[in-house]
């Protein structure tokens, strides 16, 4: 009977602990649950916790809550697959640290994000296919970037990827990206998989594949891409893959062609030829904006790229903006401006240059005549750019536009004529850059202003500064601009003695600081500590028993004096040990019964003669002192 009643208590407690519709095999080697194609509707709530697979595909679960895999820290493989998904709460997955295997596959969810697939520590295979994905941030890759071995993000609607996560996943080896719509792929994204075995990058929209590691390097399957054939896929065509699927585009003599069909002296390039460079207007004035145009053709289509009259590299900043067309775009001419731009045109042909000349005016600097009426100068004048401070002689009666005065290590006052000759007018802008930090500084004043303090400036430092008026041409028109005038000044360097100390130094020097006054104080602990130990452990002076006794005059205490030998006590006379021999023979003194000692005991009475303490005299004194001999 009792063997039959225990199968009994097991089924009963392996049904408990199996969710309705699902099937939990006893003869599983681990927990596992079976709740595929039962209908659920959502994650069923009495799941063992303590399950190491799990198995809910071909259901109709739309969303994943944040506690429906709450505590199951055991989880190693969890399918989801082929459930219409439509939403992950963050970090649905992040009690999941020992998940390896994640099925979402066949599902409708339309973006991953970072806080999605948080927790997943130990993931190795990630499936996604059969989406509709069609961005990715490169947060949501991070949780497992070290561990993923296998990434299946086909059958989506993915433009692009977040190439720099995907590179971080040092032991990638299969990356499966099929029937997308990526246009590009980064050759330094696929060089940084030093252990990618397999990539499948089938039916998207790429012209152009960069070369992947190698030898041995990757599989690779690229077939039906509008592949763009020139020299760049020669590393392809020299794999010698009869069997390979990738086919030309273009050019149009190669279209339809079989890339491994095709003679590599027709994988051809052609240098780039710049068609034009032109600037628009080819002359301002300073402050005013600029473009500069540059057209060219190539095979493959070059790069474009600029270079300042210095010979510098062009970039991106607040002044300075590059098109996607390869133009350059001047917001705030200044006289650093003027000289040849160069374009430069590069592929994987060669490149070309051509040379755009820039002329930038400075603005026109008015005289005054004995009749008081201001004449505009004929003729380029000295530039409002100059050093603000610096020793240059101007015409008598000469004066600029905007000038930089009262100059200080942080400050400077900026002056600029009145403008009463502009109709309309709004108010005056400023706008300013250290010639270190490209980024402008922008302020707007009122019209009745004519001048400006600028504050927390840099110590030794050049800026560029231009003034502005924006005036109203209409009730209705938007405003505009019209530049004044601009000015190159220096701030003051600080004297040597006041600098202020870099912020390192001081960081440092109070790190010096504190680990001094903390070492200081260990050491007077330390030596406070020795001192007492040594006081202990010293040993007490010893204190003689004694008392004295006087003549019944009172004196000032003394000093002790070091403690003398006793005296050698003779043989008591006979008159001193009858009754009363004591008192016979000192009669001036009364002696007490008993003597008292600083210990709480009793000297023995005098008239016993085996008990009769010694007397000595006390030196310096009328009293004599007893010391008992017991």
């Amino acid at each position: 009977m009792a063997k039959l009643l225990v199968p009994l208590v097991v089924l009963g407690a392996v049904a408990q602990r199996c969710p309705p519709r699902c099937l939990c095999p006893a003869a599983a080697p681990s927990p596992t649950l079976l709740c595929a194609r039962t209908g659920l509707l959502a994650v069923p709530p009495s799941l063992d916790r303590g399950a190491v697979e799990l198995r809910l595909a071909d259901n109709f679960i739309g969303a994943v809550g944040r506690a429906d895999f709450a505590n199951m820290s055991s989880l190693v493989h969890l399918t989801l697959s082929r459930n219409g998904l439509r939403r992950l709460a963050p970090g649905a997955f992040a009690d999941l640290r020992a998940l390896r295997a994640l099925h979402l596959d066949g599902n409708r969810l339309p973006a991953l994000s970072g806080p999605q697939l948080r927790g997943l520590a130990s993931l190795r295979h990630l499936i996604l296919a059969n989406n509709q994905l069609a961005a990715i941030e490169p947060a949501a890759f991070a949780a497992f970037a070290a561990t993923v071995e296998d990434l299946d993000l086909s059958h989506n609607n993915l433009p692009a990827l977040p190439w720099e996560a995907v590179a971080a996943m040092a032991s990638l080896a299969t990356l499966t990206l099929d029937h997308n719509l990526l246009e590009r792929v980064p050759a330094t994204a696929l060089s940084r998989l030093p252990r990618l075995a397999r990539l499948d990058l089938t039916a998207n929209r790429l012209r152009a594949l960069p070369p992947v590691p190698g030898p041995p390097g990757p599989s690779l399957a690229a077939g039906g891409n509008p592949l763009h054939c020139n020299c760049e896929l020669l590393w392809l065509r020299r794999l010698a893959r009869p069997d390979g699927l990738e086919s030309c585009a273009s050019p149009p003599s190669l279209a339809g062609r079989l890339l491994w069909a095709v003679p590599e002296e027709e994988l051809a390039c052609r240098a780039p030829h710049i068609a034009g460079a032109a600037a628009s207007p080819s002359a301002v004035l300073e402050g005013q904006p600029l473009r500069l145009g540059c057209a060219a053709n190539g095979d493959p289509p070059p790069a474009l790229h600029w270079l300042g009259p210095d010979g510098r590299l062009v970039q991106n900043g607040s002044r300075r903006a590059l098109g996607a067309d390869g133009s350059l775009q001047l917001r705030v001419a200044t006289l650093r401006d003027h000289g040849a731009f160069t374009c430069v045109a590069s592929n994987a042909a060669g490149e070309a240059a051509a040379r755009v000349e820039v002329a930038v005016l400075p603005l026109p600097v008015p005289h005054q005549h004995g009749d008081g009426e201001g004449e505009a100068q004929s003729g380029p004048g000295p530039s409002d750019m100059a050093r603000a401070g610096a020793n240059e002689s101007l015409p008598a009666g000469a004066e600029r536009r905007i000038v930089a005065a009262d100059l200080t290590a942080s400050s400077a006052r900026i002056r600029w004529l009145p403008q009463r000759h502009v109709p309309g007018l709004r108010m005056f802008q400023i706008q300013y850059n250290s010639s270190i930090d490209d980024s402008l500084v922008y302020r707007l004043l009122p019209p009745s202003s004519r001048s400006f303090v600028l504050r927390d400036l840099a110590a030794g430092r050049e800026y560029d500064l231009c003034v502005s008026a924006l005036y109203a041409e209409g009730s209705a028109a938007p405003p505009a601009s019209r530049a004044l005038g601009c000015v190159r000044f220096a701030t003051a360097g600080g004297a040597p003695g006041c600098a202020a100390p870099r912020p390192h130094f001081l960081g440092g020097t109070v790190i010096i600081v504190i680990g001094a006054a903390i070492a200081a104080s260990v050491l007077v602990f330390i030596l406070i500590l020795t001192a007492r130990y040594k006081a202990a452990r010293r040993p007490p002076a010893a204190v003689a028993s004694v008392c004295s006794q006087t003549n019944g005059t009172h004196r000032a205490p003394e000093p002790e004096p070091p403690p003398p030998q006793p005296l050698a006590v003779p043989a008591v006379p006979p008159a001193l040990s009858a009754p009363g021999g004591a008192r016979a023979l000192f009669p001036s003194h009364s002696f007490p019964r008993r003597a008292r000692t600083r210990r709480h005991g009793s000297l023995p009475r005098l008239d016993a003669p085996d008990a009769l303490p010694a007397l000595r005299p006390s030196f310096g004194s009328t009293h004599w002192m007893l010391e008992s001999t017991v």
